[in-house]
């Protein structure tokens, strides 16, 4: 039996001998929405709980734009066209994108394009967090376990901080996405290493679905 499973951006195929049971286990297919970009247009000028993004900033507001970067399939190409819609009213120079590293390697300047398109790569600063440089971070607080959270001082002094992302199931956060762009992503080495320590990767709480 050969089955072909998602492979990076391609497929892969598996062979499967004969004598061996197989069940194939396939997601149920739910129709996108006709027009997606709208849809988040409206998420972000009709949020729950929260008064609309562009109320949130006047043109002297300093804006952090917090993005995954390739390791993570996040449709920017949806997203990002609508948030910065909400912003028009800012100057260029008030936006900063910053790239939520983590421990990954810094992205190339294709994959910066390929995330977030040649006009905001050509036209907004981006900064790519260096997890490793303790002069880069500034103190935060502190967790319930102990932990000394260490962030990007840049973007801490960022006047409205925009999380962006997608969500799915972690194995040990719960779901990926949220608050995990801060933490790990702009936080300093000794921070990640502390809260992935196996102490608490071993935790009953730390499993998929529960944050």
């Amino acid at each position: 039996m050969e089955v072909s499973l998602a492979y990076g951006k391609g497929e892969i195929a598996v062979h499967i001998p004969g004598d061996v049971h197989v069940d194939v286990v396939e997601p149920g297919f739910i129709p996108g929405l006709s027009d997606q970009r709208m849809a988040v247009t409206m998420a972000l000028r009709n949020p729950v709980g929260t008064i609309p993004l562009h109320k949130m900033v006047t043109p002297s507001s300093k804006v952090a734009v917090i993005f995954s970067d390739i390791t993570r399939a996040t449709p920017y190409q949806i997203l990002l066209p609508a948030l910065m819609d909400e912003l028009s009213h800012l100057p260029r120079h008030h936006i900063t994108f910053f790239c939520a590293l983590g421990t990954h390697r810094p992205a190339t300047t294709g994959e910066l394009t390929a995330i977030l398109g040649q006009e905001i790569v050509d036209h907004y600063r981006v900064v790519q967090n260096n997890s490793g440089d303790p002069d880069l971070h500034a103190f935060a607080g502190t967790t319930s376990s102990g932990n000394n959270v260490m962030l990007n001082r840049e973007m801490l002094e960022a006047d409205l901080k925009i999380l962006t992302g997608f969500i799915e199931p972690h194995f040990f956060a719960g779901f990926s996405g949220g608050g995990k762009a801060l933490m790990p992503g702009m936080a300093y080495v000794e921070t990640i290493r502390y809260n992935h320590s196996i102490a608490h990767l071993e935790d009953p709480g730390a499993r998929w679905g529960i944050t």
